[in-house]
């Protein structure tokens, strides 16, 4: 697996041993932010405040970053997982704008303060078929994770239809057993 974009494109992403981490793959990888470069809804990755739910290896905070985001959080709780993240933001030097969340990303709570600023661009890449990433998004708002125009990217298996009725659906595109659902809070919704 390889960063597919960006000040880091070509570089080789460690991804945790076994079969609990499923990384997003390049070509959808590629595809997803090829979309938030360039949909007209979308404010770009550049200066972006990133939360990675669900984080896995980091694949797409790392992108992320790659491709100009200021900061990025990555929220995993599998140690062989954290593990794998903290060995990418090493090989790539990106200790001082990156952080590890040892969190259960369906439980956040309110965001620390320590954290900065809210998120405006957030990725959850949940296990399939578990409900895992309505749960988890239906927290953001709550906990004050994210910004009023957060974007929201939702990858869930391609037969999955989540509820994600209290936000609004920019755009869905399917790429082989994954779907991905680009979301924003709606404009009237409190915070």
């Amino acid at each position: 697996m390889r960063i597919v974009g960006g000040q880091f494109k070509g570089r080789a992403i460690a991804a945790p041993q076994g079969r609990d981490t499923r990384p997003t793959g390049d070509r959808a990888r590629e595809a997803v932010f090829n979309i938030l470069a360039h949909a007209p809804w979308s404010a770009g990755i550049a200066g972006r405040r990133v939360l990675d739910l669900f984080a896995g290896s980091g694949a797409l905070g790392l992108e992320a970053m790659s491709r100009g985001a200021s900061f990025a959080l990555f929220v995993e709780t599998e140690a062989a997982a954290r593990g794998a993240i903290r060995d990418n933001i090493e090989a790539l030097g990106l200790f001082g704008n990156t952080r590890i969340h040892r969190r259960d990303a369906t439980d956040l709570g309110l965001k620390p303060a320590g954290l900065g600023d809210p998120f405006d661009l957030v990725f959850l890449d949940p296990p399939y078929h578990k409900g895992l990433g309505e749960k988890a998004i239906s927290r953001l708002r709550e906990g004050q994770w994210i910004t009023d125009d957060a974007l929201i990217v939702f990858e869930c298996a391609a037969d999955e239809t989540p509820d994600v009725s209290a936000f609004e659906t920019l755009d869905t595109r399917e790429y082989g057993a994954a779907k991905v659902l680009f979301l924003r809070p709606p404009a009237s919704s409190p915070a």
